[in-house]
């Protein structure tokens, strides 16, 4: 790997780990268009620099996750069943579910939803919840629920949980927002347990490209995070879903040629 290329998948990292896209999906894509193998290297490079994205959310919500203990136990519930699952299904979901063609299935289902989700279940109900702070502890636990359905690849987790929020009630800002701030247990703590899988694959000669690939996808976080937020305001996220389906099809065409390595 060049350092040019850590910084493109740092940035591409940073962009869809909190947009409802899959950035599972998106990284294993470009790192095809880039000509990279996916070494052990490759992998845990992928992995690393996931952490750049979550200081990203900690960062942009610093003062409201000091001084608001409500949002954190509601937080917490919400990462149970993610938890416990992926302890449980961890083995299982990396050998049988990281293939290609889940990748796009799952791309072109969640987009399928969500276009669903907007155009016939939200136009029949009024969202009743638009303060993540303020979330039934019964609702967060099944946003946690949904999440958990992230450990299939391409799936999105940031996808799941703005689906389930919008199916429990909450609107799209608060669905966003919660989304956001549950990734930051969520993806600590699996993350953590990644590296610590697969921190053989590190060297001294790596550190250099793991360090970029975590910076840029830091600032391309926060940038993806502020436009995200500001384009729930006034747009849905059909064309979230539409744009699912194209990139899901996309990597099934890419994947039935043989082009996608896992």
């Amino acid at each position: 790997m060049e350092l040019w290329q850590a910084v493109v998948l740092g940035v591409v990292e940073g962009l869809t780990e909190f947009l409802p896209v899959s950035s599972t999906g998106h990284l294993i894509l470009v790192s095809t268009l880039l000509g990279l193998k996916q070494t052990e290297f490759h992998k845990t490079f992928e992995i690393a620099i996931q952490l750049g994205s979550i200081l990203a959310v900690v960062y942009l919500f610093r003062e409201r996750l000091l001084r608001d203990p409500e949002l954190w136990k509601r937080i917490i519930v919400a990462f149970i069943p993610t938890g416990v699952l992926g302890f449980l299904l961890y083995k299982f979901v990396k050998g049988y579910l990281f293939n290609p063609f889940v990748v796009a299935f799952m791309l072109v289902l969640g987009g399928v939803v969500f276009i669903l989700v907007e155009r016939w279940w939200l136009p029949r109900r009024k969202p009743t919840v638009t303060d993540p702070a303020k979330v039934p502890y019964s609702k967060a636990l099944a946003v946690g629920l949904f999440q958990s359905l992230a450990m299939i690849p391409g799936t999105s987790r940031s996808g799941a949980t703005i689906i389930g929020g919008l199916l429990l009630g909450l609107d799209r800002r608060a669905a966003a927002e919660f989304s956001f701030l549950l990734a930051v247990p969520t993806m600590f703590v699996a993350t953590g347990y990644d590296l610590y899988k697969t921190h053989e694959h590190l060297s001294a000669q790596n550190w250099q490209l793991l360090a970029v690939g975590f910076l840029t996808a830091f600032f391309s976080a926060v940038v993806a995070v502020k436009w995200f937020l500001n384009f729930v305001k006034t747009h849905d996220f059909v064309p979230f879903g539409i744009y699912r389906i194209v990139v899901g099809l996309l990597f099934l065409a890419l994947a039935a040629a043989g082009l996608i390595e896992f």
